[in-house]
């Protein structure tokens, strides 16, 4: 075997593998921190659907407290509640979605929790732009949605649904109000046409007492015309 040709291919196979090591060292490395979301019935309009998160731990000196998630169009703060999540975590509704913390986690540990959805909407696919506190202050933004299949840095949880199940409808949003926001009731027109019990009692009593006002004063006068009387009968036979 001629020696002199296997050396500089040997030198040339090992460079070769030393180069594709350092290019996969340099290409994988550490998987960067992000969210994710699943469903237990990634279908459109599919009911009472409960959607798990987990939002992965970045931070080397602090714990999540807090996750803010936008909701996707289609589904609103009313209509989610909170399943799980970690101890004395809870879900606060936000104008634009919900907000879900408490104590801040272990350092390095991810937050999971779950919740109820009344009903997903229609749609191929929904976004829950995310933001994760930190008990440090520190935020990180999962909030960029792919589109056309590029690959970005921060990105959404984003879940793939299916098509609706057959017959499968929109619930009509609720439209009814809470209590604290329940208008007081107009008085109707005769309830507003009618006195009050109080008035009313005034009333009667003032005519009352009018009426005797004017009974007293009748008899008074009816008393005077007979005192008149009687002194000009008696003046009248003095003189005769």
């Amino acid at each position: 075997m001629n020696t002199t040709h296997t050396r500089p291919l040997r030198r040339r196979l090992g460079l070769a593998a030393a180069g594709s090591l350092v290019l996969v060292a340099m290409t994988a490395g550490p998987a960067a921190a992000h969210a994710e979301v699943t469903a237990s019935d990634p279908r459109a309009l599919a009911e009472n659907v409960t959607l798990s998160f987990t939002s992965e731990a970045e931070s080397d000196t602090a714990g999540i407290s807090e996750l803010r998630v936008v909701l996707p169009t289609g589904i609103t703060p009313d209509a989610v509640t909170l399943k799980d999540a970690p101890k004395e975590w809870k879900l606060t509704p936000t104008p634009d979605g919900y907000a879900v913390g408490g104590a801040a986690l272990a350092t390095g540990t991810d937050a999971e929790y779950s919740i109820t959805v009344r009903q997903l909407p229609d749609a191929k696919s929904l976004a829950f732009k995310t933001l994760e506190t930190y008990g440090d202050g520190k935020v990180s933004r999962w909030i960029e949605v792919p589109t056309g299949g590029e690959k970005v840095d921060n990105p959404a949880p984003v879940l793939d649904l299916k098509a609706a199940a057959s017959g499968a409808k929109p619930i009509a949003p609720s439209t009814s109000p809470t209590p604290s926001t329940v208008p007081s009731a107009q008085p109707s027109t005769a309830a507003a046409a009618a006195p009050p019990a109080s008035a009313a009692s005034t009333e009667k009593d003032t005519g009352s007492r009018t009426g005797a006002v004017v009974g007293v004063a009748a008899a008074v006068v009816l008393l005077a015309v007979g005192i008149v009387w009687w002194l000009r009968r008696n003046r009248g036979r003095g003189q005769a």
